[in-house]
């Protein structure tokens, strides 16, 4: 009973060796079949035509020879700080120019210097009837005279309609008491004389410029009255120029 079990055993074995021998043979015979050789073209076939030039590159392709390099991914523990240098340095430039843009406007507003300059208090009570006394104010002379009676006449009786430059001696002063006008002849810019001329007021020596006892241009080349600034007056004896 043992040797008819052997001998089925061996006759199994005989079978699956002859029938692995025969897929093996039947693999190797498909292989060879599909293989193609090198100088084959490899076209597939019944492709659409855009598919098989997808599919099926040729010689006339160029491909890019260049080196692409990718870059190391960077440091995870750097980013914050990175962040950090980019948010502090926007800040850093944000601050100065604020500086700057402070510094241009604080610029041109006017300085406590010029803002005293801009007026001037003269106290009047030191002044005689009858006498001009010059200050200066805003680099440029002002002359202030105190008029007597007969000077107000005087401006007063003028026939308006036959100066150059014509102007009621009302329309040139605040008290007429006081007359307030700018010392430069309006010619050529050079300092009339006061208490001299034609006329009782001022005389430019220059070019023979003659005022009268209101400012008004009377003889000679100058165009224009004598400017008359802002002015106001504080107290009785007191005057705001500018």
């Amino acid at each position: 009973m043992l040797h008819g079990n052997i001998t089925k055993a061996s006759t199994v074995l005989s079978f699956g060796a002859k029938l692995g021998n025969a897929v093996v043979g039947t693999c190797k015979r498909f292989s060879s079949e599909s293989l193609v050789t090198a100088g084959q073209n490899l076209v597939l076939a019944d492709l659409p035509a855009t598919v098989a030039a997808v599919k099926n590159p040729t010689s006339k392709i160029v491909y890019d020879d260049h080196n692409h390099e990718r870059y190391l991914p960077g440091d995870p523990s750097k980013r914050a700080f990175a962040y950090f240098a980019l948010t502090g340095g926007r800040f850093v430039y944000a601050s100065l120019l604020r500086l700057f843009i402070l510094k241009f406007v604080l610029s041109m507003s006017a300085s406590k210097d010029v803002l005293a300059l801009a007026s001037l208090e003269v106290d009047l009570s030191n002044i005689e009837p009858g006498t001009t006394v010059t200050v200066k104010w805003r680099g440029k002379p002002v002359f202030i005279k105190h008029r007597t009676e007969d000077d107000v006449k005087l401006a007063n009786s003028v026939n308006v309609a036959s100066l150059r430059d014509p102007e009621e001696d009302s329309t040139r002063v605040k008290n007429p008491e006081w007359l307030v006008v700018v010392g430069v002849c309006t010619h050529l810019g050079c300092i009339p004389l006061p208490n001299a001329g034609d006329f009782g007021g001022w005389f430019c020596p220059c070019h023979g410029s003659h005022y009268d006892g209101s400012g008004r241009i009377r003889k000679g080349p100058a165009p224009f009255n004598l400017e008359v600034p802002q002015y106001s007056f504080m107290e009785d004896n007191k005057l705001l120029i500018g």
